[in-house]
């Protein structure tokens, strides 16, 4: 059956399995690992993995995909339904691993909530657009760094980076891809309020921080100037220019 990607879902199916060998390896399968794969398609990846480990909970948004992904192994537990909806946590309460090829549209967000929401998952190896690849670890003061950048750096080291060709995707996007790697170290006792302040301080990344969280109502703008001054910035200080252990300190002083 010829099933025809849907624009609305970001859908680009992994069609080339030259490069499952090299997910395979950023992602250090173990025949022990219980994998969450979010956006199986057409099942190319999630054939891959069932073969190398004990068990892949595949969550598909598009029901459309249903008879592909229905002869995938004892191993293999498809879940429908939006990942970004539902309970990653409670429908793969075992998973050890997150090894995907992440529809565009949800990338960031996911990544995101999986750091706290999937806190039995050790390891990461996603493919994304090249220009989330390169946030995901990016400096301060950089223009790629962000929001994103401080809370993985915080709970996660990355292990691997691997540049894709367009051609392994149907249809192939307009955008260069990247394979990410990376690992958790650990994660913060205050990290629900950490995303809090990281969120509303890269909201207006233009504005300085005691601005930008006032507008965001964290905290008033005279509390975020004695916060940052608590932690030796001044008060003219951007979102962009602190470090993600200076995030942490930030939001312990506004604590």
């Amino acid at each position: 059956m010829n099933v025809l990607p849907k624009k609305s879902l970001g859908q680009h199916f992994l069609v080339d399995e030259n490069i499952l060998g090299v997910i395979g390896r950023l992602a250090e399968l173990e025949a022990g690992d219980v994998v969450l794969e979010v956006g199986p398609g057409l099942g190319v990846l999630t054939r891959y993995l069932a073969a190398h480990v004990a068990h892949v909970h595949a969550v598909e948004i598009d029901r459309s995909l249903e008879s592909r992904l229905s002869e995938l192994g004892d191993n293999v537990t498809v879940h429908f339904g939006d990942a970004v909806q539902l309970d990653l946590a409670a429908l793969a309460p075992d998973a050890t691993k997150l090894v995907a090829n992440l529809p565009y549209n949800v990338a960031t967000p996911l990544l995101v909530e999986s750091l706290d929401g999937l806190p039995s998952v050790e390891r990461w190896c996603v493919m994304v657009q090249r220009e989330v690849a390169d946030r995901l670890f990016a400096a301060p003061s950089t223009k790629a760094y962000g929001s994103v950048s401080v809370l993985l750096q915080l709970v996660c080291e990355r292990t691997g980076f691997h540049p894709v060709a367009r051609t392994v995707f149907r249809p192939p996007p307009n955008v260069d891809s990247a394979l990410v790697a990376f690992r958790r170290t650990g994660l913060p006792d205050d990290y629900r309020r950490i995303k809090t302040v990281v969120a509303a301080a890269f909201a207006h990344r233009r504005k300085t921080l005691p601005n930008s969280l006032a507008l965001a109502g964290v905290a008033s703008r005279d509390a975020a100037a004695k916060a940052l001054t608590a932690i030796g910035l001044g008060e003219s200080a951007r979102a962009e220019s602190l470090t993600p252990a200076q995030f942490v300190e930030l939001t312990r002083a506004l604590a």
